[in-house]
């Protein structure tokens, strides 16, 4: 298939992926739907070490997991949650009385 972007010309050829039904199907709103599966499993591109002005970068992300030991139970997340709340209520009054001063010429 052949495109054009900004006055440049290229060919596309897009991959044949082949997929076999599922037989898990089901009908929503009125139409019938089924999953489909890959046939066998996409290659993935080789990783390669790229930088883009002198950032290095790969194009193959790290996938990082989170430790198991690190679950936080509810009301630590609770308790977190209204200190980072209370912290942004008194950052908004600091900014809007330093706001204030500037305007009436305190500072």
């Amino acid at each position: 298939m052949k495109l054009t972007y900004r006055g440049v010309s290229y060919e596309y050829n897009p991959s044949v992926t082949e997929t076999v039904e599922a037989k898990v199907a089901g009908k929503y709103r009125g139409l019938d739907w089924r999953f489909h599966n890959l046939k066998k499993p996409p290659v993935l591109q080789p990783p390669a070490n790229l930088t883009y002005r002198g950032v290095t970068y790969t194009n193959r992300p790290v996938v990082t997991t989170k430790p198991e030991s690190t679950d936080v139970s509810v009301k630590t997340q609770a308790r977190w949650l209204m200190l980072n709340k209370t912290k942004a209520v008194r950052n908004r009054a600091a900014s809007m009385l330093n706001r204030t001063a500037h305007e009436v010429g305190l500072v």
